[in-house]
């Protein structure tokens, strides 16, 4: 993907009409081209000055691992500098989902998720998102199929490369490029308070979803440590602004570790707190990374579920098609690049 705010300035220093400009965009975003001799609407000259000038692709694929019945795959990319990115698409009947990673590892290091395992690398640009989601399109467009969904729920915490998430969403959304719905794109935090409040104030009718994984400030101390900067009662409130803001939904995604915090507690603690209409909980069962924790048992899920909708909150058991290549939520390890040197 390529900036289209660099294609107006390349295409004017090469002395050729502004048109030309939308031309190359939508051949990049809707044409999905990875290579400008691709172009054969524009002529021959410019695209051999364009391919001595732009690069395409920010990301190159390295592997791909299919899940069984392709109900998810997910590849390792390699970033121009050297830096492994993974993301994920997920696909059922009606829908395709593209999980975006935002930053090379993560920082916020939550215990039971692998991809804090690396620290923060650095941070990734909006072409680089979108690279992970036209990755995908390719593969979809061969199948007769297209991206229905984004959701930025890979490696990273999106608020904290805030300005080029919110970037790549905009590209997304982009009437005159990949065209997105802004409905159909979702952005997640692990409760990043100032990036709520922001985000709140955001015109693309985005969604928001919190990882929250405890109702207690205690446990979600020890689980997410960034809860002893933004406890509990702060993220709340955050999700409360952001509600009467936009009028929108809160989904709170909640992953599930055995014995730990599918609690009776936990059931009324969540019961107070995340309440229909305007708050939904997606209850994910721990998929394991290596650590201490423990998958809940199918009957364990069910019965704290029961527990939660008598509490009464609003909630729904969500499938991880991507368990089996390491490609669920919290999975992404990039395993490849544990070696790699940070920098």
């Amino acid at each position: 993907m390529i900036d289209p705010r660099t294609i107006d300035v390349v295409v004017a220093e090469l002395g050729e009409p502004p048109y030309r400009a939308r031309q190359i965009n939508q051949a990049l975003t809707r044409g999905l081209v990875t290579d400008f001799d691709s172009v054969t609407s524009l002529p021959a000259a410019l695209r051999h000055a364009l391919a001595a000038r732009l690069r395409p692709l920010c990301l190159e694929e390295v592997e791909t691992l299919t899940a069984p019945r392709g109900a998810a795959r997910k590849t390792l990319f390699t970033t121009a500098d050297g830096h492994p990115v993974e993301a994920v698409l997920m696909c059922s009947a009606k829908r395709a989902t593209v999980c975006v990673s935002t930053q090379v590892g993560c920082a916020v290091g939550c215990s039971f998720c692998a991809s804090g395992r690396l620290g923060l690398r650095r941070d990734l640009t909006a072409e680089e998102m979108l690279d992970q989601v036209f990755h995908f399109a390719r593969l979809l467009r061969a199948q007769e199929r297209r991206v229905t969904n984004v959701v930025f729920m890979g490696m990273g915490e999106p608020f904290h490369n805030y300005d080029e998430t919110l970037r790549a969403c905009r590209l997304l959304n982009d009437g005159d490029g990949f065209a997105l719905a802004a409905r159909s794109i979702s952005v997640s935090t692990v409760g990043v308070v100032p990036g709520i409040d922001r985000f709140s104030e955001e015109p693309l009718q985005l969604n928001l979803a919190v990882s929250l994984h405890a109702g207690t400030d205690a446990l979600r101390d020890r689980l997410v440590p960034i809860n002893r900067t933004y406890p509990l009662d702060d993220l709340f409130a955050a999700c409360a602004r952001y509600v009467r803001r936009t009028h929108r939904k809160v989904l709170f995604e909640y992953v599930v570790l055995r014995g730990l915090n599918d609690t009776d507690e936990q059931a009324q603690v969540l019961g107070h707190r995340v309440r229909p209409p305007h708050y939904h909980l997606n209850l994910i069962a721990y998929n394991d990374t290596g650590g201490e924790y423990a998958r809940p048992r199918a009957a364990d899920l069910a019965a704290f579920r029961e527990r939660l909708e008598v509490a009464g909150v609003s909630c729904t058991v969500r499938r991880s098609p991507g368990a089996e290549i390491e490609a669920a939520c919290g999975q992404l390890a990039l395993r490849r690049g544990e070696a790699a040197p940070a920098g």
